[in-house]
């Protein structure tokens, strides 16, 4: 509905439910869980990644094995305060106003109680608890969840968006986009989904627009306007799936590397689908694919789709049994990687540990994390589900953001099919978070009885096994340098 010179009007429900809220009880609650998140965090957790971040912008010396945009603002904010504590506040920040946003816009939809419940969602202790560590997954959710909010707050009451919010939430993504590699895959998506676009083949056309842009522009920026040296990053992950399908193939040269490579490789215990470290950091496996070394990532993905081509049984296993470890389903029960850190990493830069509540939180979350709420493929079961309630929902503002959320969660999920060489559990915060969203947006009642046997049905198919799993398999050694030897029970691999 327009007024008389075209613009947006609010409907009357949503006029008389503005009414109701006047004082806007949503943000003021979001505003004080803010603060007690940040008093509790304070000054933010330190992984050994934030401080090799927090080493180059002390430096003024970047390079592009981390994202060099996040050290960039990490320099910028120094005058302010050395340490975790502005980027803690930035990423707490832009969790709770994004949340804010969103939960206030659906209580003036007269939806008040779906209002609340957004805002439970950033209480779940394993989405707080690695909010409060400083790293770019914190980053891309806080950059990501504000942008979303700015925009959802006009969508969700069918205004327009103004031309300073759109361009507060375009910096924002933009932000979001190059602070993780892969976060084109979970963002394009939802970028679409918040645009005023209604043609399905405009919509897929602008999509593929904005990851092929950024794949193609995120190296450019990162090395000439943000002044990042190159790495051998982006090798990472061909060398490793070629190392990966020469393990799983014998007296076969792969990618020009000895035939006897595959048999070093296995004796060595190099490649395990948990990760790709022992590639990098173990000598023996470093020395069995050196000649690897000097090649540029373009020729090594070449070799990896020849090879892939040639060898697709062992290029399957590999990635599957990666793909098994990443989403944690036949895994064992305490599989590292997943709670998050009581402890900042000891350090020389003064950075210190936030106090005891906070540990008292991290131990919390990490004892649910150890449930469905830590299993990615629990929450990728959970998105599929709410995707077809999606489907048989009519068309609304409501719908068209959930269909978006969900769609990011799914498809950054289906990008570690073919581009992941670590299984830590906070690359997938933000589709755990984006799902739990979409399911606030979309379910507004209790569900029948035939959608409950439905969902116990799946969950019971899907979970049984890896509750058996979790049972049955063994737990990796505790420490780094055996955890790079080590062999998990689905490793897919030739004994």
């Amino acid at each position: 509905m327009t007024d008389p010179v075209g613009r947006p009007m609010m409907a009357f429900s949503d006029r008389a439910a503005a009414i109701r809220y006047p004082t806007r009880p949503h943000h003021i609650v979001a505003t004080l869980l803010f603060v007690a998140s940040l008093a509790l965090f304070w000054p933010g957790y330190a992984e050994y990644d934030t401080l090799r971040q927090y080493e180059q912008a002390v430096a003024g010396r970047f390079d592009d094995w981390h994202p060099p945009v996040m050290a960039r603002l990490w320099q910028a904010l120094l005058p302010l305060g050395h340490g975790t504590g502005p980027l803690l506040t930035l990423q707490l920040a832009g969790y709770w106003l994004g949340l804010a946003l969103i939960a206030d816009a659906l209580a003036v939809r007269g939806r008040p109680r779906a209002g609340w419940a957004i805002l439970a969602v950033g209480l779940l202790p394993p989405l707080l608890g690695w909010q409060g560590v400083v790293l770019k997954d914190a980053q891309l959710v806080g950059a990501g969840l504000a942008a979303t909010g700015l925009i959802a707050r006009y969508r969700l009451r069918d205004l327009s968006v103004p031309p300073a919010v759109a361009t507060v939430a375009g910096v924002l993504l933009g932000y979001a986009l190059l602070v993780r590699a892969n976060a084109v895959f979970a963002l394009a998506p939802l970028i679409v989904a918040l645009l005023p676009l209604r043609q399905r083949m405009t919509q897929i056309g602008a999509m593929l627009g904005i990851v092929g842009g950024v794949l193609a522009l995120s190296a450019p920026i990162n090395h000439r306007l943000l002044g990042a040296t190159a790495t051998d990053v982006t090798s990472t992950q061909p060398r490793y799936d070629l190392a990966g399908i020469a393990a799983r193939t014998a007296g076969v040269s792969i990618a020009d590397l000895p035939p006897a490579t595959g048999v070093r490789l296995r004796a060595a215990r190099c490649v395990t689908p948990y990760f790709w470290d022992p590639l990098g950091d173990s000598p023996a496996c470093t020395a069995a694919i050196t000649a690897l070394d000097n090649r540029s990532a373009g020729t090594l993905y070449r070799q990896l789709a020849t090879e892939a081509l040639r060898h697709p049984v062992a290029y399957l296993a590999h990635r599957l049994a990666h793909l098994n470890m990443t989403w944690r389903w036949l895994v064992p029960a305490r599989l590292p990687g997943a709670e998050p850190p009581t402890g900042s990493e000891p350090n020389n830069e003064g950075i210190a540990t936030p106090g005891r509540a906070a540990a008292w939180w991290q131990r919390w979350a990490g004892v649910l994390i150890r449930t469905p709420l830590g299993w990615p493929f629990a929450w990728i079961v959970a998105a599929l589900l709410l995707l077809g309630v999606a489907y048989r929902t009519p068309e609304s503002v409501v719908r068209r953001l959930a269909l978006g959320l969900l769609s990011s969660a799914l498809a950054l999920e289906a990008s570690f099919a073919a581009i992941s060489i670590a299984t830590d559990l906070r690359y997938h915060l933000w589709p755990m978070l984006a799902t739990a969203l979409a399911a606030v947006l979309l379910v507004d009642r209790l569900p029948s009885r035939r959608t409950t046997i439905l969902v116990t049905g799946i969950a019971l198919v899907v979970g049984a096994p890896a509750l058996l799993a979790r049972i049955t398999f063994a737990d990796p050694p505790p420490d780094y340098d055996r955890l790079l030897h080590w062999r998990p029970p689905v490793a897919l691999l030739p004994r």
